[in-house]
């Protein structure tokens, strides 16, 4: 896939098909984090795969989803949930407080482009119970959980639109796919 398709295409999907994604996959999904860039190279960053079914079921019961969407509508029903979460995890150590978000989002931008290229969705999640899932990720005083990020192979669609009057909540159109409004260019660029 081209790169600029591949980023207008990879999208926050929050339905899934029960179907397993395969070792290479992932770990083609973690090698392109680990490629990302860096601030002063600290790479602070490391990550916890959860990919039993158990396991990511645990996950979920600690995930919200779709803030802008009533719960009935946002959150995965039984059998649409994702079959993987990565943790993205901060070494304080490492990072000691500084640019760690970016770090954290060249990573995660990394990851779900490559996990895109396959076919494989992903959303997003910092809505969750850290302190949980810290305890189940087993991660030591000097880690802190930083996000989680759901894949899958979405049953859904999603698309952009250009945002009206400012309005950029996302929302589901009649078919139950989403639709994300993406402020214009000429709105959100200046040249000097």
């Amino acid at each position: 896939m081209e790169l600029m398709e591949l980023l207008k295409l990879r999208r926050t999907y929050r339905r899934f098909k029960q179907e397993p994604i395969s070792d290479e996959i992932i770990d083609e999904m973690l090698t392109a984090a680990r490629y990302a860039s860096s601030a002063a190279n600290l790479q602070p960053l490391s990550y916890v795969v959860v990919k039993s079914q158990e396991k990511v079921k645990e996950v979920f019961g600690h995930t919200k989803w779709a803030g802008y969407l009533p719960k009935e509508e946002g959150q995965p029903k039984a059998g649409e949930e994702p079959v993987l979460f990565i943790g993205i995890i901060e070494n304080e150590n490492i990072n000691r407080g500084q640019y760690c978000d970016t770090d954290a989002g060249l990573a995660i931008s990394n990851m779900t482009l490559a996990a895109w290229n396959h076919g494989v969705g992903s959303c997003i999640i910092g809505a969750c119970n850290k302190a949980e899932l810290s305890n189940m990720f087993g991660l030591k005083e000097e880690q802190k959980l930083h996000t989680v990020v759901a894949f899958g192979y979405p049953s859904h669609t999603s698309k952009m639109e250009d945002a009206k009057d400012g309005n950029i909540k996302y929302y589901l159109d009649e078919n139950k796919d989403y639709v994300v409004p993406k402020r214009k260019l000429e709105d959100i660029v200046k040249y000097l």
